[in-house]
């Protein structure tokens, strides 16, 4: 009768990948109690999944990872109607979305608890709490409400990572082919998706990690992350890695040591870092790494513009130059360098806005002349709730503000405001929107994403030649030839999708 149900709702429309928030939290009970695992990405029907398990009687609790954007789209109906058919199941929501739209989730009435940042030793110290019928005061990390008022239990520090349990591969796969998670990608034909490390040490005010880790950063040894690789590749066939820390190369020096133990491998991989980290690195590590097999390290470089970088508090030393000067030094290295832009940040009247947007597109042509291998991801400023940041303040300052139903968020408009599509910020004007969507597409006409496998030679030399007069000569307005042969092929869009 105690039971956990551990849910991954639906996140992409193809390519799973390994559900990693999930199985850290299987591996915190495995052994102490029953559990079963149902991913959204590999269920056509999730709900009956869910329900059907429910009916058995044996199920207690209901677990389940919420990353803003898709997945709120399976999270919130079948979290509403387990509350409705089955009133005693117990709740649980983390991730992302959960740590930073907390009071909403809560106020829903269906959601019972949240945990705010790991969950690896909260979410054990919750069931075994509620098994014995004790207060959840001392479990750390945790938000609920108690007496009409949402508590908030103070946060453990981060977890040495080592020391945390081994996920459990085999056990997912009793669910689940693993095999079904290792697609083909950009990377190689059976690509691993791996955490090693949690957190990031800066305090970007524009980043969702900042408000749960707080500036706080724990990684795997260099040693344990290749044991784990290495298993993924012997035992079901991994031949490249995807890495999804927030920020994988903190430490040169254990970046230096997994180079060396993954260069026997022969895997491509492919990282998240920030440019003037890895600006600092020596050029014999550079070397390394691309000799070891990473191919792209994604970067958000956010605008060449040095006062809006400080609005955003990158919290390190990124400059407009540097940006410049860092693509040139990657080519060196044949390490494609991926810049994600921020464009649409506030600004105190339109005509800076504008302004803004028009200076980051002139910066971006500007990275592809130096280094036209370069990658470029386009966002559009979405704020996000870190309270006291200068940033944020200015967005509340011009009237926006979230929803305040946990419903709401699955309307179409705020589905695309996670994906940061749609921002529904107040001081940007759908001509400012439309400057940017344009020049995005005739930007991606003119140097097709490489991570888009499916197109071939002929197909990117057809939509490069018809996009070369509208991103020579800036002309971008409405690129309707360029927008119909994507939506044709079926353009990947690296921020959306991945690789």
């Amino acid at each position: 009768m105690n039971h956990i149900i551990l849910f991954n709702p639906r996140s992409a429309r193809s390519k799973p990948r390994i559900p990693n928030s999930i199985l850290s939290i299987a591996a915190s009970v495995e052994g102490v109690f029953d559990y079963v695992i149902v991913d959204g990405n590999m269920e056509i029907d999730p709900w009956g999944k869910i329900r059907d398990y429910l009916l058995t009687g044996k199920f207690k609790y209901f677990a389940c990872t919420v990353m803003p954007g898709p997945q709120l789209k399976q999270a919130i109906p079948i979290s509403k109607a387990i509350k409705q058919l089955f009133p005693g199941i117990i709740i649980t929501w983390g991730g992302y979305f959960a740590s930073n739209q907390y009071k909403t989730v809560i106020d829903s009435g269906y959601v019972d608890f949240v945990i705010y940042g790991p969950g690896d030793k909260s979410f054990p110290a919750l069931v075994r709490t509620l098994e014995n019928n004790a207060g959840v005061d001392g479990v750390p990390n945790l938000i609920y409400k108690f007496s009409n008022n949402i508590c908030k239990n103070p946060k453990d520090p981060l977890y040495e990572q080592d020391a945390l349990p081994d996920l459990p591969y085999e056990k997912l796969n009793q669910f689940y082919p693993l095999t079904n998670y290792l697609g083909k990608s950009y990377l190689g034909t059976k690509t691993i998706a791996y955490h090693s490390s949690i957190g990031c040490p800066f305090t970007c005010s524009f980043c969702a990690v900042v408000p749960i880790y707080n500036a706080r950063w724990k990684a795997k040894s260099a040693s344990l992350v290749y044991r784990d690789i290495k298993f993924l590749k012997e035992q079901f066939g991994g031949n490249a890695i995807e890495f999804h820390d927030n920020n994988f190369f903190v430490s040169e020096k254990r970046t230096i040591e997994f180079s060396n133990l993954i260069m026997q491998e022969n895997m491509v991989w492919w990282g998240e870092g920030r440019i003037d980290t890895l600006n600092k690195y020596a050029d014999e590590t550079l070397a390394l790494m691309r000799k070891s097999g990473c191919k792209m390290i994604f970067f958000g470089a956010e605008t060449g513009n040095d006062a809006v970088l400080k609005i955003m508090d990158k919290g390190g030393t990124q400059s407009g130059a540097q940006i410049k000067a860092f693509a040139e030094r990657l080519a060196k290295f044949d390490i494609i360098p991926e810049y994600s832009f921020v464009l649409g940040t506030p600004a105190d009247t339109a005509e800076l806005a504008m302004e803004q947007i028009d200076f980051d597109i002139a910066f971006i042509k500007e990275i592809k002349r130096i280094n036209p291998r370069t990658e470029i991801v386009i966002y559009v400023y979405s704020p996000v709730p870190t309270e006291g940041s200068e940033m944020y303040n200015k967005v509340l300052e011009q009237g926006f503000a979230f929803p305040r139903q946990l419903e709401d968020w699955i309307t179409p408009q705020w589905e695309k405001f996670d994906l940061r599509k749609n921002p529904l910020t107040p001081w940007l004007t759908p001509a400012m929107i439309n400057k940017i969507r344009d020049f995005e597409t005739v930007l991606n006409g003119y140097f097709p994403t490489v991570s888009d496998i499916r197109l071939n030679r002929t197909k990117r030399k057809i939509i490069r030649s018809l996009a070369a007069f509208r991103y020579r000569s800036g002309f971008y307005t409405k690129p309707l030839e360029l927008k119909a042969l994507q939506l044709l092929w079926k353009y990947r869009q690296p921020e959306i999708e991945g690789f």
